[in-house]
C-alpha cells in the first residue's frame, strides 16, 4: 500500500511547499513515506520554486505507481472537510481512474474534522492572534471559508463557529461565520454571509476584527497576497476606523499533524478506519 497526503492544489509554490512539509512530518510520525499529491493545478508550478522538484499531480501520481506495480492506495485528505466538493471530486476522479486502469483499491484515513481538532486549532490561533497582534481582547472575530456548493461544508463551517465561540467565552467580541465566494442562486444562501458583506455588518466594520481562516495554506484565497487579505485592505481603506488581523492558518498548527497521523496509523493494514 502506498500513502499520499492530498490538497485540492494551488498555483502558489508556498501551498505546496506546506503540503510537503505536512506529509514529511506524517512520515516521520507513522513511519513509512507519504507523498505530497495535489488534485490539480500545483504540476504547473515551475519546478525551481519548489527547490527543483515538480509538484505531483493526482491522476498522473497514481499512473505512475500503477506503472511500478503499485495497485493499493491510502489518502489522507489535506481539506478541512472530506465529506463537502473537493472530498467528492476526489473519490469521483479515483472511481474513474480505476475503471480506466484496469482497478486497484483505494482507501481514505479520517480527516482533520473527523480528529475532533478543527474547534481547538481556531480557538488556538484566535488567542495567538489577540496576543501577538496587541489586539482589542474583544475584538470582533470573523470565521471565514472558500463557500462552494456543498452544504455539508457550511454545516461544519457553522458548528465550528458556534463551538469556538463556547471555546473562547466571554472573553472575545462577536463572532460569526463567512464565506470567501459562493455560486449564484438562492439555492446556495448557506454560504451568506460573504467575507466582504460581514465586514461591512455592524459590529465589524470598525476596531480590531480578528479573521480566522478555515484554509490549510496558503495561495490564491489565503496567505498575505490572498483574496481575503486583499478584501481586507480594502474593507479598511472604506472603513479608516477599522483594523482586520488574520490569525495563522491550519495546515501547520501541530494538532493537524497529530490528528492526521492518529488517522493515518489506524488506517493502515492491519487497523480498522480506512474507507472506501
Amino acid at each position: 500500500m502506498i500513502v499520499a497526503l492530498v490538497d485540492n492544489g494551488s498555483l502558489a509554490p508556498a501551498a505546496h511547499a506546506n503540503l510537503r512539509a505536512a506529509a514529511g512530518l506524517l512520515s516521520s510520525r507513522v513511519g513509512r513515506p507519504v507523498a505530497a499529491v495535489s488534485m490539480k493545478h500545483s504540476n504547473r508550478i515551475p519546478a525551481s520554486d519548489l527547490d527543483g522538484v515538480p509538484a505531483a499531480t493526482l491522476a498522473p501520481w497514481v499512473r505512475a505507481q500503477l506503472a511500478l506495480g503499485e495497485r493499493e492506495f491510502l489518502f489522507v485528505p489535506f481539506f478541512v472537510s472530506p465529506q463537502g466538493a473537493i472530498g467528492s471530486a476526489l473519490r469521483a476522479e479515483m472511481e474513474a481512474l480505476s475503471a480506466a486502469e484496469g482497478g486497484f483499491s483505494f482507501g481514505f484515513s479520517p480527516g482533520l474534522a473527523d480528529g475532533g481538532v478543527l474547534v481547538p486549532i481556531v480557538a488556538s490561533r484566535v488567542r495567538e492572534a489577540l496576543a501577538g497582534m496587541r489586539a482589542d481582547p474583544k475584538s470582533a472575530i470573523i470565521l471565514v471559508d472558500h463557500g462552494g456548493p456543498s452544504p455539508v461544508s457550511a454545516a461544519l463551517r457553522d458548528s465550528v463557529a458556534s463551538q469556538v465561540r463556547l471555546e473562547l467565552g466571554p472573553s472575545v467580541g462577536p463572532l460569526a461565520a463567512a464565506s470567501l465566494e459562493s455560486p449564484e442562486g438562492p439555492e446556495f444562501a448557506y454560504n451568506r454571509p460573504l467575507f466582504e458583506e460581514q465586514l461591512k455588518a455592524p459590529g465589524f466594520d470598525r476596531g480590531d476584527v480578528i479573521v480566522a481562516p478555515l484554509f490549510l495554506s496558503p495561495g490564491r484565497h489565503a496567505g498575505p497576497a490572498g483574496d481575503l487579505a486583499r478584501i481586507a485592505a480594502a474593507a479598511e481603506a472604506r472603513s479608516p476606523g477599522l483594523k482586520v488581523h488574520f490569525t495563522g492558518l491550519l495546515g501547520n498548527h501541530p494538532l493537524a499533524v497529530e490528528a492526521l497521523a492518529r488517522g493515518l496509523a489506524a488506517a493502515l493494514p492491519g487497523k480498522a478506519g480506512a474507507t472506501r
